[in-house]
């Protein structure tokens, strides 16, 4: 175990953590929301600091960052637990772990270990993915300081719930991250056991601070595919920086919602009108290879400037940042 950061010793034994915008007061011998950080004696301990649950070598693509060293690979890492409880959670098996168990699994790597690994597998940088990295913050936090200081990019896939506090921290060491705009409201309440407006504040601020974000909407049939809630959210991010890439995703049956029908095609192409319309840069179907929603095209003359199939890269027609065809600048971190 290892002690906590971003909390506070509260009277009672109690401890208040800030980490994420729950902001649970546990008391002595509990755990918070997210199951992985637990009151011992009126401290407040990480259980997951030295408990890798997954590393992978993946596509950057697959986090889905579009615009963040296009073609290269990305060593990821998880932890179990997370402090949502999303109905649609592909990685259920893990994120919701701690909360139907006491132990907690995962293989013991430092670190250091973490860093090497990503060198040795030719890496260009470290995902912190697959659960939400907030609550593995302490791993990811002393992971990143080391790989910032070898020359490799960290990345968050994140729900964006954390507060103020743990964002100012990371970003230093932070240089992507893939934020969930899940839904509205109502249905950050229903469906995921959290609140909207936190997520907003995360991704205004992290832009502020320099961190290059892209935006992912999982669309489900009924729940956040209306016309009025997809313009909302374009037009959102477009008040954040009409350049950052929305990703507007298939969903496919799973978990609690496994009743529920895959999205269709005719749906994530609405919704990548809707966002052109309003004036975003770049928009991204996922989760559908081939339908040609996964290109980049230039926003000044129309050009298709990287082809995709799924995680792939087919081909690219950018050079020095720029339209090959127009000299564009294509805004992004490494492009080609």
């Amino acid at each position: 175990m290892k002690e906590a950061m971003l909390y506070n010793k509260a009277e009672g034994g109690y401890v208040d953590c800030f980490l994420c915008s729950h902001h649970c007061h546990i008391a002595d011998g509990k755990r918070g929301i997210c199951g992985v950080r637990e009151n011992r004696g009126g401290a407040l301990y990480t259980l997951v600091y030295d408990k890798v649950i997954s590393m992978n070598i993946d596509p950057i693509e697959k986090k889905p960052l579009f615009h963040f060293l296009p073609g290269t690979s990305s060593f990821s890492i998880a932890s179990v637990g997370c402090n949502f409880r999303c109905m649609h959670c592909q990685n259920y098996g893990i994120s919701q772990y701690p909360k139907e168990h006491r132990d907690i699994p995962g293989e013991a790597v430092s670190p250091e270990e973490i860093v090497n690994s990503a060198i040795r597998a030719g890496c260009r940088s470290i995902s912190y993915t697959y659960t939400e990295p907030t609550i593995f913050f302490e791993l990811a936090y002393d992971t990143a300081r080391i790989a910032k200081e070898k020359g490799i990019k960290n990345v968050f896939v994140s729900n964006g719930f954390n507060t103020p506090e743990a964002t100012r921290l990371i970003a230093p060491y932070l240089d992507g991250n893939n934020i969930d705009l899940k839904g509205d409201d109502n249905f950050y309440r229903k469906v995921c056991g959290g609140r909207l407006q936190p997520v907003l504040d995360t991704i205004r601020l992290m832009k502020e601070l320099g961190v290059w974000v892209e935006i992912t909407t999982l669309i489900i049939p009924t729940y956040n595919d209306s016309e009025e809630f997809l313009r909302w959210t374009a037009e959102f991010i477009k008040s954040v920086d009409p350049a950052m890439p929305w990703h507007v995703t298939q969903f496919y049956p799973t978990y609690k919602l496994s009743d529920q029908p895959r999205t269709p095609v005719k749906i994530l192409r609405r919704a990548r009108e809707i966002g052109l319309e309003v004036g975003l840069k770049y928009v991204y179907e996922g989760n559908v290879p081939g339908e040609g929603g996964e290109n980049t095209y230039c926003p000044s003359c129309g050009e298709l400037l990287i082809e995709r199939y799924g995680f792939s890269i087919v081909d690219v027609k950018i050079k020095d940042s720029k339209c090959s065809n127009c000299g564009h600048w294509i805004e992004g971190v490494g492009m080609p």
